[in-house]
């Protein structure tokens, strides 16, 4: 039986923490909030854009922030929920559209979550969502695969294990890459499987495409967003990116 064809971010949700489990957010939090302080910014509240399962809200949540979560994904919310503190909101949204009335000291979206924007315009139309929702001051850290990061995604173009899920379920992911020069983009065919408990497998899966993004093509986009000056730097030194940056973190203040 071929697996199931699901929608990006949907299916995944379920064994996305167990996958994911070795991501540093804690580190990528101390990273922007650093940034932040150095700059005068004593943030007290934030809103963490494509949030997910919440694993970069629960670390900004952890240093005393007052923080709201925002996702397209209701699935990935919903475990979201399950682990974070109640007095963390979480909102159902479009980063391209979406407006929750009220204005962060820090606004941050991470993990490449911006790559999964496949044109210029829809960037752009994120990065202005995001700086109407900036007190003046405030701080935009995001992070983007550069066009070499998106061309050249895993070393063998493929990822391939197995997780522990809290149930004590296993899952068997292997996600396969591949970059379409034609329309510029990559493309993932995440496939999982998940033993359901009865002897038997549950097995689907997602494709995720993603679009590289250049400092050159950021800077346009970031101006137009309203920014007023910005800082496209490399994890974790700052340190200016070069030609073979895979991935770049923005900093840009409102």
């Amino acid at each position: 039986m071929a697996a199931m064809q699901r929608p990006p971010f949907t299916a995944l949700a379920a064994v996305y923490d167990a996958i994911m489990a070795d991501v540093e957010y804690d580190h990528w939090v101390d990273f922007v909030l650093t940034y932040a302080r150095d700059g005068g910014l004593e943030a007290e509240t934030a809103l963490d854009l494509a949030c997910g399962t919440g694993g970069f809200t629960r670390e900004l949540y952890g240093t005393g922030l007052r923080v709201h979560g925002l996702d397209g994904s209701a699935e990935m919310l919903e475990v979201a929920r399950e682990r974070l503190p109640a007095d963390v909101a979480l909102s159902v949204g479009d980063l391209r559209t979406f407006d929750l009335g009220e204005t962060f000291d820090l606004v941050t979206c991470v993990f490449d979550s911006l790559n999964n924007l496949l044109t210029p315009g829809d960037l752009g139309a994120a990065l202005g969502r995001a700086r109407a929702h900036l007190r003046p001051g405030g701080l935009l850290a995001c992070d983007l695969n550069t066009r070499l990061g998106v061309r050249e995604l895993w070393e063998g173009s493929q990822i391939e294990g197995l997780a522990d899920l809290p149930d004590g379920r296993e899952v068997h992911y292997h996600w396969s890459h591949h970059y379409d020069p034609g329309t510029e983009l990559g493309v993932v065919q995440a496939f999982c499987r998940v033993e359901d408990g009865e002897g038997g497998l549950d097995e689907f899966v997602e494709e995720h495409r993603e679009r590289g993004y250049d400092p050159a093509d950021l800077e346009p986009l970031l101006a137009g967003a309203g920014f007023t000056r910005w800082e496209i730097v490399e994890y974790p030194d700052y340190a200016p990116p070069s030609a073979d940056t895979a991935r770049v973190w923005v900093f840009a203040w409102a």
